[in-house]
């Protein structure tokens, strides 16, 4: 058993991600995206200049949580440094926090404001602080594999023990970057891992049509890379894996793709409101990764609940905090896009 500093912090670090998103569920409201225009047409097409996603909340734009998923973020991220590089996909609010970026800074990016990691130019798919390591969220789906490449090769190159994550989700598996990506890392031996989250739902479409066999990790196999299926729903589990893939990856001997099997317990994005299959869901929230946390740490008198409850009320307040100092925060200076572009 990890150290019980180890475990408080896996426990805690869920905690906040989980109240975290379940306090953006407040802030978005997608009435402009669902709205018919005025200008609808007989035949039943809509033409319309409201399909932006366009929010009456403090939130616009799509936002995609990972209510459910902790577990991958948290286990992985425990091992990296900040000057380790992370990539991550349009639902990457966890990833983000897990990999070091404050909690302030990423509710002012959501809410476009000024206080956030990009100065509110980012928003929910395009979270960014190098400082931190957390090279960016992608709105392309599979967008984040060959860019995993790029810190990956320069550390090797340079001869530090710099690592690479690419975290992306079973949506992206069938998408021609990840079979490049594998392929180039083999060659090369760079220090990237590669997980993916396979919550077995790309947007709607379930992984069964769209997968010819139900696990990822194989399919690194016949490029000499080791997969490996872990239980993405036991943050132990995650870390254990990680901690020897990261390890791998810094002592040179080359890349490793986990495929992490877990599930989000919300719909797609805000738009979509509750999960498409309630019954399959609230099956996998019988494992829900913070829960199951709980009970073996309580079972095994490593953390009360009395000190669950604690650590709980201190995430709470964290997330209150960044609240208010996002809502606080003025809009972007419009001359601050103007000297990006220069």
């Amino acid at each position: 058993m990890l150290e019980k500093a180890v475990l408080t912090s896996l426990l805690r670090q869920m905690y906040r991600i989980r109240l975290f998103e379940e306090r953006l569920k407040r802030h978005y409201d997608y009435q402009a995206y669902v709205t018919e225009s005025p200008s609808s047409r007989d035949d039943g097409f809509i033409v319309s200049d409201g399909y932006d996603f366009a929010s009456k909340g403090l939130i616009g734009g799509a936002v995609h949580l990972s209510i459910g998923q902790e577990a991958v973020s948290v286990g992985v991220c425990a091992h990296l440094e900040p000057t380790d590089a992370a990539f991550s996909s349009h639902r990457s609010h966890g990833h983000a926090m897990a990999k070091g970026i404050p909690l302030r800074q990423v509710m002012a990016e959501l809410m476009g404001r000024e206080g956030g990691c990009c100065y509110g130019c980012g928003g929910s798919m395009h979270l960014f602080d190098p400082d931190h390591g957390f090279l960016g969220g992608n709105g392309i789906v599979g967008g984040q594999l060959p860019l995993a490449l790029g810190p990956a090769f320069a550390a090797k190159y340079q001869g530090t023990r710099g690592v690479s994550v690419a975290f992306f989700g079973d949506g992206a598996a069938n998408q021609g970057t990840l079979l490049e990506s594998l392929n180039l890392a083999a060659l090369w031996k760079l220090p990237v891992l590669f997980v993916c989250e396979n919550n077995l739902y790309a947007n709607s479409t379930p992984a069964s049509l769209a997968l010819p066999v139900p696990d990822v990790a194989p399919r690194a196999r016949a490029l000499g890379i080791p997969g490996e299926v872990v239980d993405g729903q036991d943050v132990l589990a995650v870390y254990d894996a990680a901690g020897r893939a990261v390890a791998r990856a810094r002592d040179g001997q080359g890349p490793t793709l986990l495929e992490m099997k877990t599930y989000r317990f919300e719909g797609h994005c805000g738009f979509a409101g509750e999960h498409q299959n309630p019954e399959e869901c609230a099956q996998w929230r019988q494992r829900d990764p913070i829960r199951l946390l709980e009970q073996r740490l309580a079972a095994e008198g490593i953390l009360a609940p009395a000190e669950q409850q604690a650590l709980r009320a201190q995430a709470q307040a964290e997330v209150e905090d960044a609240e208010a100092f996002a809502i606080a925060s003025p809009l972007p200076d419009p001359r601050r896009l103007a000297a990006f572009v220069d």
